[in-house]
């Protein structure tokens, strides 16, 4: 669709100054709305209806709207995916249809041969069409038909035989169709992991979505081997190994995107439960801005990774969002003036342009080994994916004092506690005071659907006996989750980040040096204007982007 552009500046959508950027960084090709929209620059629905405009059809608001199943129905559903569209009504011979862009001849051609009705497209926003598709576009139901037809083909004592030849089958074959349904109804649910669980009859499949388990498949146990064996096929894991761990790692295409995959297995009493870490590679293209740091976090945080040196940690438990903020932190100070080096267990995301080393434990290469071997390297800029042990801790704190800026994770509760955690661990207290620059500490906490919300309507005086600070309590928004067709009916959809950011300064450099203890490091850091986790949660729930219960639920 030519002319879109110059469609969005002339309607006011985008002015024309951030066209011009726009242009210059991706071109006048399929990558420009991406980038606007990524860039805040212009929504979904202004999008679809400079679309509509251009090509003189109809938009449509796609949101609320309840269509009959029977209808959706009419085209299959990998075809309503390849050309992002859906059936809307049928009127006799004609169809109404939901597009992206209407001006796709093969798609309509496609859908008219297949319904045998005309196709009267319409323009619709791209978050409102992917929306439906999780609403209407579901695999439960084929997912249960396969493992039915899986189980009745798969006998006990035929199972072995039977996944050792998985990779010799078709497309069509279940237990292939079954697994890569899976997977695509994983990512289309925004799920982070899979879990494969075994048990004593049943086979049982979660998806973690927004930090939360939701069960979403309990099938017969007779077709755990096949698809346990297909699972690690894919993922080239030794499925004649069942008495150990294992890891691997897989790749897939959904909807024109490349997403990693990374698998781990577990022997249980059971048999093999099989954990799938989605790695969804859109988040390494997140900006400062995504990660909605407030604007005094913000300030901190982007003063001590733009030093020429020092030592930058983000502490959290396993699954808070510790790699994201780093990758993001890591494209904010790359450039192709300076060399970027990493080293991580496992390479998470892959980045253009900058050096990732994944360590490899049977070969020798550990944390301490590559980090030696990358400071002879000439870096400018080092990643440590997670500071596990002394050596690790050590390399890392001299690299930062000797001209190189460290970015790093750590297991700890707080903020404050990373400075004593690096000295328990074998570090001197006067190098850690010294190479450290700040600290951030963060959970994530689950967003409200911003279709469902309702006010709460609590008084200032409940607020303030839940513990909501006094100056947020008069102009606080506060809403309560709902449920909706849009969120799955949980009342929330997507989550986000609440950080402590705890800058080094010269204060706490002496009182770490005298030895202080976590707790009175984190009074002093308070006491310099530190803003906890807990408070930066009320602000976000004050905000209205997140509720009580959920700052409760992840902070202390």
């Amino acid at each position: 669709m030519r002319g879109l552009a110059q469609t969005l500046v002339l309607t006011g959508a985008v002015r024309a100054a951030d066209m011009s950027a726009a242009l210059a960084a991706v071109g006048d090709g399929p990558q420009l709305t991406q980038h606007l929209v990524g860039l805040h620059l212009v929504t979904e629905a202004e999008v679809a209806e400079a679309v509509a405009l251009q090509t003189g059809h109809r938009y449509f608001d796609l949101n609320d709207v309840v269509l009959d199943p029977a209808t959706v129905a009419l085209v299959p559903g990998p075809l309503c995916r390849r050309y992002q569209l859906i059936p809307l009504e049928k009127s006799g011979d004609r169809l109404l249809v939901a597009m992206l862009d209407p001006t796709d001849i093969i798609a309509i051609d496609d859908i008219t041969s297949i319904t045998d009705l005309q196709v009267d497209p319409l323009v619709v926003a791209a978050d409102a069409l992917r929306a439906t598709f999780e609403r209407y576009l579901r695999s439960d139901d084929e997912l249960s038909d396969l493992s039915e037809q899986i189980g009745e083909t798969a006998s006990s004592a035929a199972a072995t035989i039977f996944s050792e030849a998985l990779d010799e089958q078709d497309a069509d074959a279940p237990v292939v169709r079954f697994v890569n349904l899976l997977i695509s109804q994983a990512i289309n649910d925004r799920a982070s992991d899979i879990h494969i669980e075994p048990g004593e009859r049943q086979l049982t499949v979660r998806y973690r979505i927004d930090g939360v388990l939701h069960e979403m498949q309990k099938a017969d146990r007779a077709i755990q081997d096949g698809i346990i064996s297909r699972l690690k096929i894919m993922s080239s894991i030794d499925i004649a190994e069942r008495r150990k761990p294992q890891d691997g790692r897989l790749t897939v295409t959904h909807e024109g995107r490349t997403i990693d995959v990374r698998v781990a297995t577990l022997p249980t009493v059971w048999g093999e439960k099989i954990v799938m870490r989605i790695l969804d590679t859109s988040g390494q293209l997140m900006s400062m801005r995504d990660l909605r740091f407030s604007e005094f976090n913000e300030e901190r945080f982007s003063a001590a990774i733009k030093r020429p040196h020092g030592m930058v940690l983000v502490t959290g438990p396993t699954g808070s969002g510790k790699s994201t903020t780093l990758y993001t932190a890591l494209r904010t100070v790359s450039n192709p003036a300076i060399n970027v080096i990493t080293v991580e267990d496992p390479v998470e995301y892959r980045l253009a342009g900058i050096n990732q080393v994944q360590v490899n434990q049977r070969a020798g290469l550990t944390f301490d080994s590559a980090l030696r071997s990358i400071l002879r390297s000439d870096p400018d800029v080092v990643l440590v994916g997670e500071i596990r042990d002394q050596e690790t801790a050590v390399i890392s704190v001299e690299a930062a004092l000797t001209g190189h800026l460290v970015l790093s994770t750590l297991h700890t509760n707080y903020a404050p506690s990373a400075l004593t955690r690096l000295t328990e661990i074998g570090t001197e207290p006067f190098l850690v005071a010294t190479a450290l620059s700040a600290v951030v500490a963060q959970r994530l906490a689950r967003m409200l659907c911003t279709r469902c919300r309702q006010p709460l309507g609590e008084d200032v005086e409940r607020l303030r006996q839940i513990g909501m600070p006094e100056h947020l309590l008069e102009s606080a928004n506060v809403y309560k989750a709902v449920g909706c067709t849009a969120c799955s009916h949980t009342g929330y959809r997507g989550r986000i980040a609440l950080h402590e950011v705890m800058t080094v300064t010269d204060e706490i450099e002496q009182r770490l040096v005298a030895r202080a203890t976590g707790t009175e490091l984190r009074e002093l850091a308070l006491a310099q204007g530190m803003v906890s986790l807990r408070d930066d949660g009320w602000a976000k729930a004050a905000q209205g982007l997140t509720t009580i219960e959920e700052i409760l639920r992840v902070s202390i």
